[in-house]
């Protein structure tokens, strides 16, 4: 699943030998073993070698971090590597939460909740709880998997909108007031329409993106409850308040909000589009804060929420741990995993990796330092919720449906009641075959 990223300021670390560890032991260590990490994480291996130099000068172990790009081709290594039984000490798994239960329950992933327990939980108390949720199956979860947290949050993540300063004082708007109403961010879509302008750039040309600002106004329209009704098959994608969150498109299309070519765009070229100060409003993740300050230092912008449709129910947003690792249950190094993992999310490093790839830190004291437009996506976490996060996993060819329903909706080949028809088909199909 794509994603967003940020900019940052922090002291630089230093490392005081064994000075600084903490509760990190390396008694019964086997410095001779050496722990190999695959990732799919490009913006990180320069820091992830530059840790792992600094792991093995403190502990005599050496860390091995194989990076495997794109994301889809590192995807494809692992769902091999885990037929043949050779997954290495420590990976991630990328999908959604029913592939990283398929992975738990071939025993694929050891279940880190002791570990995160001992010492009164000290290891667990670190991180941010959403980015803690995301890694743990509850009581209740429909996954069939023993209740527990198996994955460790490396980093987190929030998806919002973003809107250029200079444009707005261009278009005669108050920079420090974006549009809170979801009638005030159409008018302004008039007014971009009017100034020759774009509006709103995001890689729509990936599902995925259309269906999260889906269902945040989802959320925001008729609650949690129901979207979780509808998942289960209970409530109907034909109810009105579907018809409304599908509506909303097509008045976006119509206001001239959305900018042209949006469904076919790609992410970067959306974050091109942005940074060179060609789009008003921008949908990303909070990675992009890195993305941009590569691509324009200067760029004056800032984040905002979805405007709101409704006061019934709150706005939610996508967002907890941005990348996770796991460890690999079959291991021989499992122990020496874990400690490292533990080092790995420990203050300082944490800190470090924020320094250099500019990704908000699952470490919750980390926050204080993170710089200003980091803090803008990171002070909306509480309202964030993720697909990975819930108890129930909707089907992707509904989700598929539903959102290239959405692309049509947008160039106008379909309308709304047409796409509500389409999905519960497809929905109805999905729940007979289960």
């Amino acid at each position: 699943m794509p994603k967003k990223k940020y900019l940052v300021i922090i002291p630089v670390v230093v490392f005081l030998g064994f000075s600084f560890i903490g509760c990190v032991s390396w008694e019964n260590s086997e410095a001779t073993r050496g722990i190999t990490v695959w990732h799919w994480m490009t913006d990180r291996q320069l820091a992830f070698e530059e840790l792992a130099k600094r792991y093995q000068a403190i502990s005599g172990v050496k860390v091995n971090f194989e990076l495997y790009a794109p994301s889809e081709a590192y995807a494809q290594k692992v769902r091999a590597a885990a037929q043949g039984v050779n997954l290495p000490d420590i990976f991630g798994v990328l999908g959604e939460k029913k592939d990283f239960a398929s992975f738990v329950k071939a025993g694929h992933i050891l279940d880190l909740t002791r570990y995160m327990q001992e010492s009164q939980g000290e290891w667990k108390s670190r991180f941010l709880p959403k980015a803690i949720r995301i890694n743990e199956f509850s009581e209740e979860n429909s996954y069939g998997v023993k209740p527990g947290i198996y994955g460790v949050p490396i980093d987190v993540v929030t998806i919002q909108m973003l809107y250029n300063k200079n444009l707005f004082r261009q278009l005669g708007l108050d920079p420090q007031i974006p549009p809170q109403s979801f009638d005030e961010f159409l008018h302004i879509g008039k007014m971009v329409k009017e100034a020759n302008l774009q509006g709103l750039v995001s890689g729509w040309a990936e599902v995925w993106m259309i269906d999260c600002l889906a269902k945040n106004y989802a959320f925001n329209i008729m609650g949690e409850e129901k979207v979780f009704a509808t998942i289960r098959g209970d409530v109907p994608y034909t109810d009105p308040d579907w018809i409304k969150v599908l509506s909303l498109f097509e008045r976006m299309r119509d206001a001239g909000v959305l900018a042209s070519g949006i469904v076919t765009m790609v992410n970067k070229t959306a974050e091109q589009l942005f940074a060179n100060e060609k789009a008003v409003f921008a949908f990303n993740g909070s990675w992009c804060v890195n993305v941009y300050k590569g691509m324009n230092p200067n760029l004056d912008y800032a984040v905002m929420l979805p405007p709101k449709i409704s006061d019934d129910h709150p706005m939610r947003i996508w967002g907890g741990a941005g990348s996770s690792f796991v460890v690999n249950a079959r291991s021989k190094n499992r122990e020496e995993a874990i400690r490292f993992l533990k080092w790995l999310t420990d203050r300082q490093q944490q800190a470090y990796l924020v320094e250099v790839t500019h990704n908000l830190p699952a470490h919750k004291d980390c926050l204080s330092q993170i710089p200003e437009i980091l803090r803008q996506f990171a002070d909306d976490m509480e309202i964030t919720t993720h697909p990975n996060a819930w108890d129930v996993s909707e089907s992707h060819r509904v989700i598929e449906t539903f959102s290239k329903g959405i692309q049509s909706i947008i160039i106008g080949e379909k309308t709304p009641f047409q796409v509500a028809d389409e999905t519960q088909e497809i929905k109805r199909r999905e729940l007979a075959r289960k």
